[in-house]
């Protein structure tokens, strides 16, 4: 074993990079979860077909899409801190910011979902008696549901490896914790970092690999003609 590699298992360096991994996926969990419970709504909002309502989506989704999620970190953590007088923790404004990109990616996949769905299925439902609300609560959305869902696990993945950007925010998580590790380390170890970040990779991939098979599994099984 190379002596650099040594170094991951000495004391508690793994147990510090995995504690850094559960930080990463804790704030991902939380703000996908808060994405889909606002994503929905919006979702359904967006298909509305009042014109104010529609421009009023498409100006909050493509300023989402056009703001870096960096940038969002920053006015989030520091201006708004300044600003409204709050004291914002690290991990707290990390959850705020990927909860506003998620809910606006959410809301544009339930709409493509709904959107989507052949119009014979609406008129089907109208002409069984159904109402507007019940052609929504019974057909539109449990269709929608089936396609949004895989898409909703491959957003999922992308949000665990975007939170590797809360490091520069001074949140402690798995990218933070390698360096640390690395920097307290230098001397001893000067090639250590090409194991570390390549530990860091493997948990990574040890976390969203399983979540991207199931994407593609969820999709191929519940692909709607």
């Amino acid at each position: 074993m190379p002596s650099d590699l040594e170094l991951i298992f000495q004391g508690s360096n793994l147990g510090r990079l995995l504690g850094g991994l559960w930080v990463s996926v804790w704030i991902a969990l939380v703000s996908m979860g808060a994405s889909v419970v606002l994503g929905l709504p919006f979702g359904v909002v967006m298909t509305s077909k009042n014109r104010l309502v529609k421009l009023l989506c498409r100006c909050y989704l493509e300023f989402v899409r056009i703001m870096p999620q960096l940038v969002l970190l920053f006015l989030v953590f520091f201006d708004l801190t300044k600003v409204a007088g709050l004291n914002l923790s690290g991990e707290f404004a990390a959850v705020v910011v990927f909860t506003i990109w998620g809910t606006a990616e959410m809301g544009d996949l339930v709409r493509g979902s709904i959107t989507s769905i052949p119009r014979h299925q609406f008129e089907t439902a109208r002409a069984l008696g159904m109402s507007p609300a019940q052609v929504q609560r019974h057909v539109i959305l449990p269709l929608a549901v089936r396609q949004l869902l895989p898409q909703t696990v491959n957003l999922t993945t992308r949000m665990i490896k975007t939170t590797s950007l809360v490091v520069l925010i001074g949140v402690v998580e798995v990218l933070k914790v390698a360096q640390q590790i690395i920097d307290a380390n230098r001397f001893q170890y000067p090639s250590a970092a090409l194991w570390i970040y390549g530990v860091v990779f493997f948990l990574y991939f040890i976390v969203c690999f399983p979540i991207s098979w199931l994407s593609r599994r969820l999709e191929a099984r519940w692909q709607i003609s």
